[in-house]
């Protein structure tokens, strides 16, 4: 690597955004989040402190996520994020316009993909390469992903789950599903507000599927205290939740999962259809970390799933590793604008 290149891998995601550089890892782990003030129309913080914002702001200042399921919905609000996360990347060197690779869902437009690229040349990167989440989470899962073999990928995040069937360093047979994490706190929170008549926000649903939450039934049953606001009084008041009850609310949710994983398997060439049966399905992404998952999707396809080591990290270190050997995955992935 010359003085003059940096080199930055982001995985912009629907919930988190990773950012790696080669030689030093994942630098920054943040969410996806922007606050900005009415008024002005001036963005006031990025990342963790907007995080903090959501669901506590007075009315002229709005938290929101710039990327709707996976895809940027926010042009302005994107480019802010990523030129904030690049500066802070760079710290010091940032004079110098470095590569940036972000990863986008397997099932994104030209269109969209122009958007990001578009984003991040605004935002300050010299040149912007675009990877679809799969590779990149296979290359990160360290799954050798040139070789004539099939591997499935299943990479849950916060607004997609993207399952894609990988060889020969490319995609074979792929989909993308707008239902991931994002959606299970929806679940959750519609459940609470049906048998509690307990009104809870994002952020304590979010607790509740990390604290209690499965994919299957538990005989041992984990039990969490939520609060939140009663839907008749008005009066904030807690309840005692248990897992069975929360793999009852996400139920649907997670048919729909399975749903898109059992979709690839039907449309995948036979030959490759056994290679998956010998691998194993490999999940990452930070929603595929709900306890019991691998288990469900073994139970309802057949196939063993297993969980990739760091799920979370798998797309940001892929970015890292293709960035760090741009020449061997040029050719199989990258697609300049």
């Amino acid at each position: 690597m010359s003085f003059f290149t940096r080199k930055i891998g982001i995985d912009l995601g629907t919930a988190n955004t990773l950012v790696f550089v080669p030689g030093r890892g994942i630098v920054l782990n943040e969410p996806s989040v922007v606050a900005v003030s009415e008024s002005e129309n001036k963005i006031l913080a990025v990342g963790l402190e907007a995080k903090e914002m959501i669901g506590k702001t007075p009315d002229n200042i709005i938290a929101y996520r710039p990327m709707k399921d996976g895809v940027i919905a926010d042009y302005r609000v994107t480019e802010a994020m990523l030129r904030y996360y690049i500066s802070k990347a760079l710290g010091k060197w940032n004079f110098i316009r470095p590569e940036v690779m972000i990863s986008v869902p397997a099932g994104v437009t030209s269109t969209e993909r122009r958007a990001v690229i578009e984003a991040a040349v605004k935002a300050g990167a010299k040149n912007a390469f675009v990877v679809k989440e799969p590779i990149l989470a296979a290359i990160g899962a360290g799954i050798s992903i040139q070789e004539p073999l099939g591997h499935m990928i299943v990479d849950v995040g916060g607004g997609t789950t993207d399952v894609a069937v990988i060889s020969l360093g490319g995609i074979v047979a792929s989909t993308s599903v707008k239902c991931a994490g994002n959606r299970i706190d929806a679940g959750i929170i519609d459940y609470m507000k049906k048998h509690y008549n307990l009104m809870v926000g994002d952020k304590t649903a979010e607790d509740i599927k990390i604290g209690v939450g499965s994919a299957i039934p538990m005989d041992e049953e984990l039990i969490m205290s939520v609060k939140g606001r009663d839907c008749l009084s008005g009066l904030p008041r807690s309840v005692e939740v248990k897992t069975n009850e929360i793999v009852r609310a996400i139920g649907k949710e997670l048919r729909e999962m399975i749903q898109a994983i059992k979709d690839v398997l039907q449309e995948t060439p036979p030959e490759l259809a056994s290679d998956i049966i010998d691998q194993g399905i490999t999940m990452t992404g930070g929603s595929s970390q709900l306890r019991n998952l691998p288990e469900l999707v073994f139970r309802r396809t057949g196939v063993k799933a297993k969980l990739a080591e760091n799920a979370l990290f798998c797309v940001a270190m892929g970015t890292g590793i293709a960035l760090e050997h741009l020449e061997t995955y040029k050719k199989t992935v990258i697609s300049k604008r």
